[in-house]
Parts: C-alpha cells; sequence; structure tokens
C-alpha cells in the first residue's frame, strides 16, 4: 500500500513536471516569435550632426574611399541615412567595434544586429588599404566627436 502511494507521487510529479516543460518551451517560444516578429525599437535619429576636424593625410585619403563606397549608405562624414547606421555613435567606439571588425565586414559583409537597417554586403572592390585609411577616417571623425575607447563589456 505504502509502495502504491509513492508510485502515486512520483507519477504526479512526472506529470507535473512534463506540463511545466510544456508550458516553458510554448512560452520561450512566444518570446522568441515576438522578439522576432514585434515592433522594432525606434532608431534614435538616421543621421547625426558631425564635428569635421582636420584630417592626417591617412584620414584625408580614407575620406574619399568612404565618400566613393560607404557614404551612399553611412551618410557624408559617418553621419548616417535610412540606408545605413552612423558610425558616429558609442556604440562604434574601438572597444566594441574594432579596427578589424570594419575589415571583416568589408569583406565578409554584416548581419543586421545593432540597426534595423538589414543587412550589409561585402564589399569585394575595396581594397585592404583603402579600408585602413577608411578606418583612420571613422576613428579621426569619432574622436573629434567625442567618442573614444570604451571597454566591452558585455
Amino acid at each position: 500500500m505504502k509502495l502504491d502511494g509513492e508510485i502515486d507521487r512520483a507519477m504526479d510529479l512526472r506529470n507535473n513536471l512534463t506540463k511545466y516543460a510544456v508550458l516553458a518551451v510554448l512560452i520561450g517560444a512566444g518570446v522568441l516569435f515576438w522578439r522576432n516578429t514585434g515592433p522594432r525599437p525606434p532608431v534614435h535619429a538616421t543621421t547625426v550632426a558631425v564635428q569635421v576636424p582636420q584630417f592626417s593625410p591617412t584620414a584625408f585619403r580614407g575620406k574619399a574611399a568612404f565618400d566613393k563606397v560607404c557614404a551612399a549608405c553611412h551618410g557624408v562624414n559617418a553621419s548616417g541615412t535610412e540606408k545605413g547606421p552612423p558610425f558616429i555613435n558609442e556604440i562604434y567606439n574601438p572597444g566594441h567595434h574594432s579596427d578589424d571588425a570594419f575589415f571583416l565586414a568589408a569583406k565578409f559583409g554584416v548581419r543586421q544586429h545593432h540597426w534595423p537597417y538589414g543587412n550589409m554586403p561585402p564589399q569585394p572592390q575595396v581594397s585592404e588599404e583603402d579600408v585602413a585609411a577608411i578606418v583612420q577616417y571613422v576613428r579621426e571623425l569619432q574622436l573629434a566627436n567625442g567618442i573614444r575607447y570604451m571597454p566591452h563589456t558585455m
């Protein structure tokens, strides 16, 4: 008799755990669905005001390359457009997006992550030398606008 009671309690526990597991899966699926189809947080500004410094020779070459390839989406002086984010934003500080991130973005493209602009395609027409100059240009713009290295804390 005592064994029957223990078996009943074990069966009840198993049934309850199954119900909770199913509920957890359903809630998790609902959260994922909401995050992927629900409203997107608004972008605070498509473009930003930019202070333009006196550029070094490398950054000046980078500006020419940026204007030719990047500005159509990332805006004049990296100020952003409705097609691409501004690089004059704390999220692009060197502690969060290293210089290597720009090289990788040009070479492989970037999946949408910080902004709701969509994916950035690879830019195979841009040489590594041009990317290096573009990075220098962006970093000098960032410094002129108060964006400095901040360690990434995530």
